[in-house]
């Protein structure tokens, strides 16, 4: 293999703002040929409009949803007390707020999204690799959210309607109404993507602070019914503070960093959309840690509190909001469910996966049949399964999810700060003559440190209840710690066979001031 190829697209150029801030030069031809289309391309300096506000209001939005109820309550679940849950919880979104701002750092300085920020160490062709497994992942939480999304219109229109709704006969092991309401909240979905990314900032913006309220809403109703928040800071740990706990923890804290592990990888495909640097670093420390960590407390609050109240936890709240017999209480349940739902699972889960499916075959695939791709993917991934039970859903997808994308998050951060000094050359991440080109459009160090990072993250996993037994048994007690030994391996790895040609790395072409000549095409 050799690292160029016949130069074949003729070059744009690039310009750096005073700012920092890097993009195509205006009347220039932008990159063309079958690495590019229109959703591709950098964002100009002019269309970058969010502010701190925005990037907060996207993750109050993205944090408090269904699933990350889920996820807080299911800790309480498996034993352990409100402390050490947000403790847990806390202490996980402050670790993936760091990849996520290096990472996130590409976005505002040149307007690309995360496939095509992956090119730049995986190469043109090799970003398929991390951007196809990404966009799997992605569907597997569309898929997971969708289905809580329609479980809350199942339950709660079960509540309203009667027993003709939710004792309907079974089809596939659920009622044919639950099916129903998993096929009408699909559709909703769809209809709000396909309208475009300014639609939904604006949805992000109102359904925060709707969202926010629903939950101290439910707080106060348990609160009403355990007699007072004394119960719900009672209830005991399971586990103790000693071995009990610490055996549980770290497959806990790693399966909360796999949460947002997704969004550690493709936040650029919202912070390409960044006013600056400030704006998006601000806005995300704001925004993740404190509104998860919120949202976790009221969570696992309200969790110990059904626990006080029926005897045992109900981590669902799709399910214990069902069990109030209020009909306005149903109602705003219903609302407050379904828009927390779409609020994250269009976000997260949608708008990145279309990027990454387009990236595939930027001519053929655009961002909406992208995310129609993600749409039908997310139903065959059957997420019901995925969701059955809170051990299953947090040890075993969220610790495999983890511990898979931790493995991308180190090449890519070590390429972009550690090589790169974040330095990229736009043109060349859009055509094969350029830099990025490496062997016939591949870097097979990347792929050689994800490969070797991805197995021992993820090969001595439990798989169940996807599937039975240890892929490699003998790795079984590097499981428990899958995102950080996939991060750490590819890293490392990825450095040492990348750093023999640092100084070919370095010599990336120096983006030129607004006030400068354009340079002649180069060659790496």
């Amino acid at each position: 293999m050799t690292d160029t190829a016949p130069m074949d697209i003729p070059p744009a150029t690039q310009v750096t703002l005073p700012d920092g801030r890097v993009e195509l030069a205006p009347g220039t031809p932008p990159p063309g040929g079958p690495y590019a289309n229109a959703d591709l391309l950098p964002v100009p300096v002019a269309g970058r409009t969010w502010t701190t506000y925005n990037f907060s209001a996207l993750w109050v939005g993205m944090a408090h949803n269904t699933a990350s109820w889920t996820l807080a309550s299911g800790l309480i679940a498996v034993g352990m007390d409100w402390k050490q849950a947000v403790f847990t919880i806390a202490l996980a979104n402050l670790i993936v707020l760091v990849p996520m701002l290096l990472t996130g750092h590409a976005g505002p300085k040149y307007g690309i999204p995360f496939p095509v920020f992956a090119r730049a160490s995986f190469g043109v062709r090799g970003a398929n690799l991390p951007a196809v497994v990404r966009a799997l992942v992605a569907c597997g939480w569309f898929g997971i959210q969708t289905w809580i999304g329609g479980e809350a219109i199942y339950f709660l229109a079960g509540k309203l309607i009667g027993e003709g709704w939710s004792g309907a006969a079974e089809f596939g092991g659920h009622a044919w109404t639950m099916w129903l309401s998993f096929g009408l909240f699909w559709l909703l979905q769809v209809a709000i993507i396909l309208r475009g990314m300014e639609t939904l900032r604006r949805f992000e913006n109102w359904a925060a602070p709707f969202v926010l309220v629903g939950a101290f809403v439910m707080l106060w109703w348990m609160s009403e019914k355990a007699g007072g928040f004394g119960p719900l800071f009672d209830q005991p740990s399971e586990l103790g503070w000693g071995a009990d706990f610490w055996t549980v923890f770290a497959p806990a804290l790693m399966g909360m960093i796999g949460f947002w592990s997704t969004l550690s990888l493709n936040i650029p495909d919202f912070t390409r959309y960044g006013q600056s640097q400030r704006a998006q670093t601000r806005g995300q420390a704001l925004g993740l840690p404190t509104t998860m960590t919120l949202f976790a407390f009221l969570s696992v609050l309200v969790t110990s509190g059904s626990q006080a109240v029926y005897g045992e936890p109900v981590w669902d709240p799709v399910q214990l909001a069902a069990k109030t017999d209020s009909v306005a209480g149903l109602l705003f349940a219903l609302v407050t469910v379904l828009v927390a739902t779409l609020s994250v699972n269009i976000a997260a889960n949608l708008v990145s996966p279309a990027f990454d499916f387009s990236h595939i075959a930027p001519r053929r695939i655009s961002f909406r049949t992208g995310a129609l791709v993600t749409c039908v993917l997310a139903v065959l991934i059957c997420p019901w399964k995925l969701y059955s039970d809170p051990e299953g859903y947090i040890f075993t997808w969220l610790g495999l999810v983890g511990g898979l994308l931790g493995t991308v998050a180190g090449i890519l951060v070590a390429d972009y700060w550690v090589l790169r000094r974040a330095r990229l050359d736009l043109v060349d991440l859009y055509r094969r003559s350029g830099r990025y080109w490496y062997g016939r459009g591949w870097n097979w160090r990347a792929v050689a440190a994800f490969a070797v990072g991805g197995v021992l993250a993820i090969g001595g996993a439990d798989f169940h209840p996807l599937v039975d037994g240890r892929p490699v048994p003998a790795l079984a007690p590097l499981a428990d710690y899958g995102w950080a030994v996939g991060l750490g391996t590819s890293t490392l790895l990825y450095l040492a066979l990348m750093l023999p040609r640092r100084e070919s790395l370095s010599r990336s072409r120096r983006p030129r001031r607004p006030s400068e000549p354009s340079p002649p095409p180069s060659r790496p």
